[in-house]
């Protein structure tokens, strides 16, 4: 199949100002007061967080708590009924959409195409946004560093539709790779993976972290934010509940009464890294007597 190349199918879009790299600890985008309505239901009331270059901020909580909203938010995919967001220094509505692209990229939760395109030309759609400027000529060598970091090399040339749960979310990811934009939002990345491709997809965000990116991550697995963020940011019921490092964040309180779950908080044997599990009884040993705060948890 030949090649497709976006660039010359764009308009030429020459004398922007392109971005330059942010220095480590650099505010990226930041959320203050942010209020979402959707209907009679307040999705988000009053947050505010910040994004640093340099870091992976984790957004976790439990279903329905506002993460993925959030992520629409700092992205500038979704205005805000009320309060301000701010990506590279400039309010999040000022940006013309094709300069927002280069700044920042975004992964939704779900990857979806009604053509057949090869896999290897959907992560060469993440260059569309630098068509016509000075960095159209890195478009190759972005594209194939892109899908090394995700191992999606051998299916290239695999029609996208064809592939697995696992593979798309990789192309995926690998599409947004090759934006190469200094904030990276992810939603959901690890949902449809695997034990190993897990903890591939968090080592490319600490590793995009590492090079000077800011990368934010919705997460419902604690123990891969634990390991993997620099931040987390625990949402409840459209509010920030605590922001922080996992290592002071993670408390079997704050995590029980937002999850409603009962649950166990320990370090990890080897690497200190907090590990979250269900409080539950094993086979053969009776459940613990329960306390008022364990039953008040578990009421619907």
């Amino acid at each position: 199949m030949t090649s497709v190349r976006f660039g010359g199918l764009l308009p030429r879009r020459r004398g922007r100002a392109l971005p330059t790299p942010a220095t480590p600890g650099e505010l990226v985008a930041e959320a203050v007061g942010v209020r979402v309505e959707r209907g009679p239901r307040t999705v988000l009331d009053g947050v505010g967080v910040a994004v640093r270059a340099g870091e992976v901020l984790a957004l976790v909580g439990p279903n329905g708590a506002g993460k993925s909203t959030l992520l629409a938010v700092l992205a500038a995919d979704l205005a805000p009924d009320a309060g301000e967001v701010r990506v590279g220094g400039r309010a999040a509505g000022d940006w013309p959409a094709g300069e927002l692209a280069l700044r920042r990229a975004v992964l939704p939760q779900d990857a979806a195409l009604s053509f057949p395109f090869p896999a290897g030309e959907v992560v060469r759609m993440g260059r569309a946004p630098w068509a016509g400027t000075a960095r159209e000529a890195e478009d190759d060598e972005a594209v194939a560093a892109a899908m090394a970091a995700t191992r999606t090399e051998a299916f290239a040339a695999r029609p996208f539709s064809a592939l697995s749960g696992g593979e798309r979310a990789r192309v995926a990811l690998a599409r947004v790779l090759a934006q190469r934009a200094g904030l990276l939002l992810l939603d959901e990345p690890t949902a449809a993976l695997d034990l190993r491709h897990q903890e591939l997809v968090l080592k490319v965000c600490r590793e995009r972290a590492e090079a000077g990116d800011a990368v934010v991550v919705v997460l419902h697995d604690l123990g891969l934010a634990a390991a993997h963020a620099d931040r987390v940011a625990v949402l409840d019921d459209g509010r920030i509940a605590a922001d922080g490092p996992p290592s002071e964040v993670f408390g079997e309180e704050l995590l029980s009464r937002v999850y409603r779950q009962p649950v166990d908080v320990f370090p990890h044997p080897r690497t200190g890294v907090p590990l979250v599990v269900p409080t539950r009884a094993h086979r053969g040993v009776k459940s613990p007597r329960t306390t008022p705060l364990d039953r008040s948890l578990t009421k619907p």
